[in-house]
């Protein structure tokens, strides 16, 4: 065979194999919304820079094209990024022995060149026929979960879930820093429906169970919910950008611009401290117009999370939305934002706290739940975060939501209060009816109200923003209209903070 004949044979092997699974399983996938993987990788990555790794594995099994895994790596906005990506055309994107071996390898090759992954998920698990090479050795399946540990806050880790995620695969989302679900495709479940009501005669359809919706509202395992694929791919890119190749460097600036035209602060924020309002009018007024990337936006909607730029820079906020059960802290808010803070320390991503917290959430229910040890997370998380830190007391900061939004203990650079703050212990009806229960019950009926508003004046006095700075606790008062620019100055002067929390091998963590 002469040289241009093998290179003839080695082109149509190669087109062979990227044709993956045939035709019928082709139009399947279209039939059902979605992309084929190669369509999904040139969405995501700048054209021509796509370098496929391993493209030939099972090349003599014709049904085994690159045994339903595409791994390499491309450019997105010009960065390094590797990827893994199912081919669901290929026995369902299921896993073989080489699909495993191409995962690890894809994952060495990112944590040596100290560069973003992202797993984008559409299989049906591992194979049956193949679980002894690729299940319990030191090579096989658990060795992918054991490098995303590994690789946890050493480079981003994008999961997006185009289709189900069954079993051991689910736990590639679960260790990923960011979760993107197709709605109506995506699915994650340790037991397929027909397994869970084999086992334990629960009759439940996919959706229920670990539908993506649900894992977006209910259990938190997902973090952005996309109407299609197209969607989830553009949240990919818009998340990465806040994102630096490591941990070793910083997000690149951008060009800034100013806040979305509205109301000022002043008008946003009610003067009566039990009055909803929405958080995300006031985080639209500081900062840059059309940089706002909420995450876990359906999860916990009492804390809000995500990323913004204030004057091209990037930063992650962490604020309380009154409107959604008053901003109270549950056991679900506080994974929340622990995992949030979490993620921005390790990525040198200064952080915001925009306060305006009644405290945790009291009652059997929640103590059952576990509150304290929930609670405890979030504490721990901010206390360890030793990014720049800037807190804003809002509104209201009561009780350990003062600790938990990164009160002045929690070494935050600075703790900036606007003129309609306070913080205590306990809000004045609380506190009140704590201290003079029996004093008030003495009292006769027509004397009480009376009696309780003289009180609760008098604890207001003590609680006054301006007795809390005397006391040099809050470190400035500003008016509502210098937030943003106060902000901004404030992150440029602490950028060149450096500092290591403690001295130890490894934390033991609230479970």
């Amino acid at each position: 065979m002469t040289n241009q004949e093998k290179e003839t044979q080695m082109l149509a092997v190669r087109q062979r194999i990227k044709e993956g699974g045939g035709e019928k399983y082709r139009a399947k996938v279209h039939a059902q919304n979605k992309l084929l993987v190669r369509e999904r990788l040139d969405l995501l990555f700048d054209e021509g820079s796509l370098r496929e790794e391993w493209i030939f594995a099972e090349c003599e099994n014709p049904e085994l094209a690159a045994d339903a895994m595409v791994t390499g790596m491309g450019k997105i906005s010009g960065r390094k990024v590797a990827f893994l990506a199912a081919d669901p055309t290929v026995k369902a994107g299921s896993w073989g022995e080489k699909t495993v071996a191409k995962m690890l390898r894809i994952q060495e090759l990112a944590m040596k060149l100290k560069i973003p992954l992202i797993y984008m998920i559409d299989s049906a698990g591992g194979r049956i026929t193949d679980q002894i090479r690729i299940f319990p050795g030191r090579n096989h399946g658990g060795k992918i979960f054991f490098n995303m540990v590994k690789m946890s806050g050493m480079v981003p880790q994008i999961c997006i879930n185009f289709g189900p995620s069954p079993a051991g695969a689910a736990y590639i989302p679960a260790f990923s820093d960011l979760v993107i679900m197709v709605d109506k495709n995506a699915s994650a479940y340790l037991g397929s429906t027909r397994m869970v009501e084999m086992v334990i005669g629960e009759k439940v359809t996919m959706e229920e169970m670990g539908g993506a919706r649900m894992h977006c509202s209910t259990s938190g395992l997902g973090d952005m919910l996309a109407s299609d694929e197209q969607e989830a791919i553009a949240l990919t890119k818009q998340y990465l950008a806040f994102m630096p190749q490591n941990y070793k460097e910083k997000t690149a600036d951008i060009e800034n611009c100013q806040p979305k035209h509205g109301l000022s602060l002043q008008e946003i924020i009610p003067e009566d401290m039990n009055r909803p309002f929405d958080m995300v009018h006031l985080i639209d007024r500081i900062v840059d117009e059309g940089s706002w990337l909420e995450i876990k936006k359906l999860f916990a909607q009492e804390l809000i999370v995500g990323f913004a730029r204030m004057n091209g820079k990037a930063v992650g906020i962490v604020a309380n939305q009154p409107k959604v059960k008053g901003g109270t802290l549950f056991v679900d808010s506080a994974d929340k934002g622990a995992r949030f803070v979490t993620l921005c320390n390790a990525f040198n991503i200064p952080l915001l706290f925009l306060a305006d917290v009644p405290g945790y959430m009291v009652g059997s229910a929640v103590e059952r739940k576990g509150i304290i040890r929930h609670g405890a997370k979030m504490l721990t998380a901010v206390s360890e975060a030793t990014v720049p830190k800037i807190t804003v007391i809002v509104r209201k900061c009561y009780g350990a939501g003062l600790y938990a939004m990164c009160g002045p203990a929690y070494d935050p650079e600075t703790v900036i209060a606007l003129p309609s703050a306070s913080i205590a212990i306990m809000g004045p009806e609380a506190a009140i009816n704590a201290v003079y229960y029996n004093k008030i019950q003495e009292l006769p009926e027509e004397d009480r109200a009376a009696y309780i508003q003289q009180k609760r004046e008098e604890y207001a006095e003590d609680i006054n923003i301006y007795a809390l700075s005397s006391e040099m606790i809050i470190h400035e008062i500003i008016p509502f209209d210098q937030l943003r620019a106060e902000v901004i100055d404030r992150f440029d002067y602490y950028d060149s903070k450096d500092i290591t929390f403690g001295e130890k091998k490894c934390p033991v963590h609230p479970v």
